[in-house]
């Protein structure tokens, strides 16, 4: 009798594992792990990462799925990030998620082998970095979202507030890949327009002040920056150089804006973000093929004016709205702040 006990309570054991097996292994089915990596801390970029947080929330509750994020940012620093990312490959992440270029380039060459899916966001230029070999069809096992800038729309505002410039400030970071090809098209564009250029770049804080202060001290009419993250996260230290001298600064997304720029142009950095989930989501949850997703490109049409430096430099925001609205499909308005969660 007490063998057949032993014998009853074992099977229970055993049957009871089996199930408990059973229920984790459904329960897997249902978590994806994700490893998320921002370059930098700014406005543009942390916005997205606060829209892809929310969206994924959001799917959650839509698809009935846990999703098991790890969050990091290498704050521009590349060997933090290759951490970061074989931190992600040691934890077996299903899906990485990179913001801007170096990351996503970093991401790239770090799954060649394993080839574990990775959805980009921010990145301006996919082919000319040489993330995808193609918009419509990646390859690979990268896509994402592109924030690509739109230079001679961003140019033909500056040219409708002053038809008369002479002279066009570039400020940039040579080394930043987003900034390659629109600095290219930039001075494409105002060569064909027998319109001066004088550029002045920098790797950090320092020598972006030092570049800013140079653009003033030649006289430039307006300054263009396309979506830059060393000037981004340098915004709040230049904007007033550029606003005592009443020099207006043209930019490439409108957390610029935010940051004291007089003018930000292009997508909708939260709507990027909620595509960039969206996309990493149907990967997971879909199995959609991340070769055959298309890279997802946004309307440049968007104009956001800082009122406090329009007004700084004598213009009226009714006039501007005005004067750019045959150039934009929306304008908005902004104050300066550190980020938009202040606004």
């Amino acid at each position: 009798m007490k063998k057949i006990y032993i014998t009853i309570l074992l099977f229970i054991s055993i049957m009871s594992s089996l199930y408990s097996l059973g229920n984790n292994e459904k329960k897997d089915k249902n978590t994806f792990k994700i490893g998320i990596c921002n370059y930098v801390y700014d406005a543009s970029l942390d916005q997205i990462v606060d829209n892809i947080l929310n969206r994924l929330s959001e799917i959650e509750e839509e698809r009935q799925v846990k999703f098991d994020i790890r969050l990091e940012n290498c704050n521009a620093d590349i060997n933090i990030l290759n951490q970061i990312i074989s931190n992600f490959i040691a934890d077996k992440v299903d899906i990485m998620i990179g913001i801007a270029t170096p990351v996503a380039i970093a991401m790239q060459s770090a799954t060649e082998d394993n080839l574990i899916p990775v959805i980009f966001s921010a990145v301006s230029d996919p082919v000319g970095s040489s993330i995808v070999s193609s918009l419509k069809t990646p390859g690979g096992n990268l896509s994402g979202t592109s924030d690509y800038l739109d230079s001679s729309a961003l140019l033909n505002l500056i040219l409708a507030l002053k038809p008369n410039a002479k002279k066009i400030g570039l400020l940039y970071d040579v080394g930043q890949d987003s900034s390659t090809t629109p600095i290219r098209e930039a001075k494409d564009f105002l060569n064909k327009k027998g319109i001066s250029y004088i550029e002045h770049t920098g790797t950090d804080q320092n020598s972006i002040i030092m570049a800013a202060q140079a653009l003033v001290s030649d006289k430039v009419d307006a300054v263009f920056t396309p979506t830059d993250n060393t000037v981004m996260t340098s915004q709040l230290a230049i904007y007033e150089i550029f606003s005592d001298a009443k020099i207006p600064h043209f930019t490439g997304a409108d957390s610029f804006a935010l940051n004291g720029a007089f003018l930000g142009y292009g997508v909708d950095y939260a709507y990027l973000g909620q595509k960039t989930a969206e996309m990493a989501a149907s990967v997971l949850i879909d199995k959609k093929e991340i070769s055959s997703l298309s890279v997802m490109t946004f309307d440049n049409g968007t104009a956001t004016i800082n009122t406090e430096i329009a007004e700084k430099l004598g213009y009226n925001y009714d006039d501007l709205v005005t004067i750019f609205s045959p150039y934009c499909t929306s304008i908005k308005k902004i104050k300066t702040a550190n980020s938009f969660n202040e606004l």
